[in-house]
């Protein structure tokens, strides 16, 4: 189980050892814990006691904070740190903690878009438009990793910026219609590798 601050409490910790659930949980930054955190050698980690009922791993990262940050007014480190009771190479395990904001983001996005729609006075109507607007925002983010650039780790509103917005117009040529789009459109390349790709996928009936 991967969690943020929300899950970090003694009821969610003790559920998961008591499941046998192996965790890791980034932790509320009390008074207490940032004590332990700015204690802690270059190099280091440490097991520490928690809630006095089990021992678990307090891993940290820390970074120089981000220019318009609140904090580089104060500080000179940034910390990150969650609780895990999984053995592992220190590395490893930090990495794979952070693969939890890959969700966070991706709901944050659905939160800015078709779900800031939500809710209606129907359960039905909520479902089928959850539905809907999580298909979209996948076809949109596959579509992104189509291009074989930077766009395959874009966020929506880029790829909306970038890919489904050109502007263009419909012209006949020969008695057929074609889509005529800008010849210096930035991002060119990527949206006729992405269109390429979609056309090669095989139909089915």
């Amino acid at each position: 189980m991967r969690a943020d601050s929300a899950f970090y409490s003694k009821a969610v910790l003790g559920t998961a050892a008591k499941l046998d659930v192996r965790f890791s949980v980034t932790v509320g930054q009390d008074r207490k814990v940032r004590a332990a955190m700015e204690a802690i050698d270059e190099d280091a980690w440490a097991p520490i006691p928690y809630w006095q009922t089990m021992t678990v791993r307090l891993i940290v990262r820390r970074v120089r904070p981000t220019p318009g940050s609140q904090l580089a007014l104060f500080t000179a480190w940034d910390y990150h740190a969650f609780v895990t009771d999984r053995a592992g190479d220190t590395l490893e395990l930090e990495a794979d903690h952070r693969r939890h904001a890959v969700i966070e983001q991706s709901i944050a996005e659905l939160k800015s878009a078709g779900l800031a729609h939500l809710p209606s006075g129907k359960f039905t109507a909520n479902a089928a438009w959850l539905a809907l607007a999580v298909m979209a925002h996948n076809l949109g983010r596959a579509v992104g990793a189509l291009t074989g650039t930077q766009l395959n780790r874009a966020t929506m509103a880029t790829l909306r910026r970038t890919l489904f917005t050109i502007p263009g117009r419909l012209v006949h040529s020969a008695r057929r219609l074609r889509l005529r789009l800008p010849r210096n459109w930035p991002w060119a390349q990527a949206f006729t590798t992405a269109l390429t790709a979609i056309a090669a996928i095989p139909a089915h009936c």
